[in-house]
């Protein structure tokens, strides 16, 4: 018997709940099936990959007559098709050497094309290397302005559109780049071949540097497949471990699927998001990689009870009862238990449980400090979520920086970066999680993304419902302007966080890049569920095809 069922849910009390009309599940029982699935790899297979790997590896072989073009078009590949994690190393000796050879005080030395230089731009940022965008220069015309004559050469321009979204602040080179590209490929784009018309639509709405690994990889295999240069070597192995990955990610969603089903949400928390899936694929975009299987097991269920006590503090709970709530986290302890509803029992006993398990696992790998870091997080976003429920009892509107400063904690991206290094072994130090509990840079413009972007496409549907001011609300009272203009005013802001993020990932580092990847995956997330609407809410439509894309059509072999 699950420990759910030991809590009938409260009698319905006259208190009047703010209940939001949430669809059910999309997805049913349909995970489970892989629960069972062994993912013992067939041996033919399993040879087949070994030996397509062994072949890619010796693509990285530098020979001095190979142009440099054909070693950068070869790692944009590998990364696009989601294989580069088997080629770290190789792939940062080869940049290191492209840096060396073509980079000089920062500046790109290689003469090419447009294309060329625009995707060598990207790699050399994306890993880390801090060069100079004055390479586009040779671009411009006598006004200053990028050539008309671009608009001809579309794979230059969509390559210099991506590179773009590479910039850190002071770059006005990029800004204009970017102008340029988006409104030049827009107004060209019903005049394209359909295979090119579909990879600008789609750049345009999404850009490469803020997608996530498994979208791109499903994505760009197809569009690879048609490219009549294509490797063939490269493509077997990105289909075999595109499906092979997912046969592992199915199997370990199919486990917490069925770790839900016994906590039964529809019976036990009728009013919470029934998402399940939708946080397995989060936490999926977060790392995807086989050895961080146990990590996504941990940060899964630590993103659902985030959920679920979001949904509580948000709408169902009364604000006696929230406050009783908070206090029994503050205090961490079972005791504190007793005074609480029979349903907020029920989450106080899965928080102490999963806190547990996390426990467990620690103590075998020597690395308790982890969780007073975790509990501490924990805590902090309660105590805001408290916050914001005072606010909304009191029909208080917070200035624009006071709502900012606490809503940004609310969105929870601080705790889930502190919680994708607690399955990360070894190499997440102490003095890591002592770099992240400072609130470094990083996070605090993660949050700002995630926070705006979550802001401009559910207020109206909460202000429906009943719920704390938003955003726009706090702009629009403070500033006397329009719900466009302060949505304008988000969008600005969404944009400068970018710019630190990409800055913050640049040599020299704070922390290895590994941990920088987790926030800045987290802020991907974001860019491609909460673009247009909350597809996470409304998980019926754009995210159930992603859903469907990485783990239930495999790729065709």
């Amino acid at each position: 018997m699950s420990h759910a069922a030991c809590f009938s849910h409260d009698a319905k009390s006259d208190l009047q709940r703010n209940l939001a009309d949430f669809h059910p599940c999309v997805w049913g029982d349909y995970f489970i099936q892989y629960d069972s699935e062994s993912v013992e790899l067939d041996q033919n297979i399993s040879a087949q990959i070994d030996a397509l790997k062994k072949e890619v590896r010796n693509m990285f072989n530098i020979s001095k007559t190979e142009k440099p073009s054909e070693k950068i078009n070869l790692i944009d590949s590998i990364c696009r098709l989601g294989v580069s994690y088997h080629y770290e190393n190789e792939i940062d000796e080869v940049m290191q050497y492209i840096h060396k050879s073509y980079v000089e005080n920062g500046e790109i030395t290689l003469e090419d094309n447009l294309c060329t230089l625009s995707v060598l731009f990207r790699l050399l940022r994306q890993q880390g290397f801090h060069v100079s965008p004055n390479v586009f220069n040779q671009f411009k015309d006598e006004q200053g302005n990028f050539s008309e004559r671009l608009i001809t050469d579309v794979e230059g321009m969509l390559s210099l559109y991506e590179a773009s979204h590479m910039m850190v602040h002071g770059e006005e080179i990029l800004e204009k780049a970017l102008a340029f590209t988006s409104t030049h490929l827009e107004s060209i784009v019903t005049q394209l071949s359909p295979f090119l018309a579909a990879q600008v639509k789609h750049s345009l709405k999404q850009a490469l540097h803020r997608n996530f690994h498994r979208l791109e990889a499903r994505r760009y295999i197809s569009i690879y497949e048609k490219d009549p240069s294509h490797n063939e070597t490269l493509l077997t192995l990105a289909k075999l471990d595109f499906n092979i990955l997912q046969c592992l990610h199915r199997k370990e969603f199919g486990k917490i699927c069925k770790w839900w089903k016994e906590i039964d949400i529809p019976k036990n928390l009728p009013y919470v998001r029934d998402r399940i899936v939708e946080m397995c694929f989060w936490v999926l975009a977060v790392y995807f990689e086989p050895q961080y299987s146990q990590a996504r097991k941990m940060m899964i269920k630590v993103i659902t009870l985030l959920s679920i006590i979001d949904d509580t503090y948000d709408a169902y709970g009364s604000i006696d009862e929230l406050e009783l709530f908070t206090k029994a986290i503050e205090r961490w302890d079972i005791s504190s238990m007793d005074g609480l509803p029979n349903y907020m029992k029920l989450i106080y006993i899965s928080v102490l449980k999963v806190l547990e398990e996390v426990e467990e696992d620690m103590t075998k790998e020597g690395r308790l400090y982890t969780l007073k870091y975790y509990i501490k997080e924990f805590q902090m976003v309660v105590q805001a979520y408290v916050t914001e429920a005072r606010w909304f009892n009191n029909n208080y509107v917070p200035t624009v920086e006071e709502y900012l400063q606490i809503s940004k904690i609310t969105c929870c991206h601080s705790l889930l970066t502190t919680s994708s290094y607690i399955g990360m072994g070894e190499t997440a130090t102490e003095n890591i999680f002592k770099w992240v509990s400072n609130w470094p840079k990083i996070v605090d413009a993660i949050s700002t993304i995630c926070r705006l972007m979550d802001e401009i496409v559910t207020s109206e549907f909460e202000r429906k419902r009943g719920h704390v001011c938003s955003l726009l609300d706090c702009y629009m009272k403070q500033y006397g302007m329009s719900r466009e203009a302060a949505i304008q005013e988000c969008k600005k802001e969404i944009a400068i966080a970018w710019k630190v993020v990409n800055s913050e990932c640049l040599r020299p580092t704070k922390v290895p890049m590994p941990f920088l990847t987790r926030a800045l995956n987290l802020a991907r997330f974001m860019d491609v569920v909460y673009k247009d609407e909350d597809n996470y809410t409304r998980s019926e439509g754009l995210m159930k095809s992603y859903i469907k894309a990485v783990l239930v059509d495999p790729v065709p072999i």
